[in-house]
């Protein structure tokens, strides 16, 4: 890419990073719920499932997924599924009244876990990647180059998400930390929830 190209590109993942979505409500609940250090993890899962992404549309699978309804759909289930089963988990902390013990189980793993799950999930992100990336590509560039430059675009728009997340994650995390208490977990648990489903049922819809 010229210095032109890059600045452009760069700019607008950044702004895109910065756009309400997703993915950075996910973060920001996840930070408000476990800390700033924890919502960094989740960032890092974010950020791992972009890796796979980037791959995949560099591979041409993403143009295999796309073009297959059964295969995209299961993926959407499978996505879908998985923030029901987190909307269920905050449910039961906030029924069973133990959250903030339970909080504090969790590991970095298991956090990082969750970020690449809710990533790779997602198909819609192959969707926007085949739809985005072209955008600065040189024309007539095929085969290696091509592959090439997807991986460098890949790579700068992760770098800008991991940027924003991380910022999102450290600010929430902070805010969290010096309001918390067992009132502000539950309705943070309930917030969490209802935020998971709303994901849920817009990955099946949208």
């Amino acid at each position: 890419m010229t210095p032109e190209v890059l600045i452009a590109f760069s700019s607008a993942s950044f702004l895109l990073a910065l756009a309400p979505g997703p993915d950075n409500l996910f973060v920001l609940s996840q930070s408000a719920l476990y800390g700033a250090r924890s919502g960094l993890c989740v960032v890092a899962g974010l950020c791992l499932g972009l890796v796979v992404q980037t791959l995949a549309a560099a591979l041409g699978l993403g143009v295999i997924i796309t073009a297959l309804p059964m295969l995209f759909w299961a993926v959407k289930i499978i996505g879908a599924l998985y923030l029901l089963y987190l909307a269920f988990l905050c449910l039961r902390y906030l029924k069973a009244g133990s959250h903030a013990r339970e909080a504090l189980s969790l590991s970095a793993f298991k956090l990082l876990r969750r970020g690449f799950i809710m990533n790779i999930t997602n198909p819609k992100v192959q969707i926007f990647f085949l739809a985005f990336f072209p955008q600065f590509v040189a024309k007539g560039t095929t085969g290696t180059a091509l592959m090439a430059q997807m991986v460098v675009q890949g790579l700068i728009f992760m770098f800008m998400t991991c940027l924003v997340f991380s910022l999102v994650a450290f600010f929430a995390g902070a805010l969290a930390d010096k309001v918390r208490s067992e009132r502000f977990m539950v309705v943070l648990n309930a917030l969490s929830a209802l935020l998971f489903i709303t994901l849920a049922v817009c990955t099946l819809c949208l």
